[in-house]
């Protein structure tokens, strides 16, 4: 099985599924689904005794939508591409530059199946993977997904290297939401092997992926930036979006700087006929001011 490889021969550490392990998935997954579809239908059999024969057939159709089509979407979203089958056999759904999948991938895929799974008894889906290179269902391509495995002994994904220290935060506010999954994805295997690149070629290839970007986020990266370093950072910053999104924001850091002291208030005197005597102004203590600091980016020499 060999790793997936781009139009600019770089290769990304993932590796696509092929349609026995994903058969086997498959079969658990609806072995647990239809298990639960049969116990809630035996349940509903007895609670929609007294209806129609309408409203029997309108709640069994909702029940099998729901359990069968609903429970598999909600099931991928949450777990971000793992299902109970997927999970057994070291499988994962993922977006094709390798990111978490959203509700939109999980709700195309769950509409295409339907029609591949149930419908036909997985025989479009069957022939759609032997056919496709990567192995892939008719829903997969549909919803700009891909099936890999996880569990792939010897075999470690390459991380995106990390960006300069210099560069940290600096494109918090940038609008990503108009940059393709396809330029996400030839921008993560160019950083995760430009080092095996030809110096010439790897310049040459990240100043056109840099001005792909700023094209699709309207906005250019501070003067005498890097091309390669502003792509790292960004990628970065997506990274942790995504990571945002998924698993919620991380804990507040701490306060940076001084930090004043509250007001003292001074105690207020009685007089001997006990009525307090007016409280004179509070004091603020005088805190010294921070030196101004420079808000200009000068990157290293």
């Amino acid at each position: 099985m060999s790793d997936l490889v781009t139009g600019d021969a770089v290769v990304l550490g993932l590796r696509p599924a092929r349609l026995p392990s994903r058969a086997l998935a498959v079969f658990l997954d609806l072995l647990v689904y239809l298990t639960g579809y049969l116990i809630i239908s035996i349940g509903l059999t007895f609670a929609i005794a007294s209806l129609d024969p309408a409203a029997q057939a309108a709640v069994s159709v909702a029940s099998f939508v729901l359990v069968l089509v609903g429970v598999p979407i909600a099931v991928e979203t949450l777990s971000h591409g793992r299902s109970l089958g997927k999970l057994a056999c070291g499988l994962r759904v993922v977006r094709d530059d390798g990111g978490p999948i959203r509700f939109r991938h999980a709700l195309v895929r769950g509409a295409m199946g339907v029609v591949e799974l149930l419908g036909t008894f997985g025989a479009v889906a069957c022939i759609a993977s032997l056919v496709s290179a990567r192995g892939r269902r008719l829903g997969d391509v549909f919803a700009g997904a891909l099936v890999v495995r996880e569990r792939v002994p010897g075999t470690p994904v390459m991380p995106v290297p990390p960006p300069p220290p210099w560069l940290a935060g600096r494109f918090s506010g940038l609008d990503l939401s108009a940059v393709p999954d396809g330029l996400w994805l030839a921008i993560r295997q160019y950083l995760t092997r430009m080092n095996q690149l030809d110096p010439h070629v790897g310049a040459a290839m990240a100043a056109k992926l840099a001005d792909d970007l700023v094209a699709r986020t309207g906005t250019p990266p501070p003067a005498g930036v890097p091309a390669a370093a502003f792509l790292m950072a960004v990628v970065h910053e997506r990274q942790a979006r995504d990571a945002a999104r998924a698993f919620g924001p991380g804990p507040a850091g701490p306060v940076i700087g001084p930090v004043a002291p509250a007001p003292v208030m001074p105690v207020m005197p009685v007089m001997p006929t006990g009525v307090p005597a007016v409280a004179p102004a509070p004091v603020t203590p005088v805190v010294p001011a921070e030196p101004v600091r420079r808000t200009g980016f000068a990157p290293p020499a």
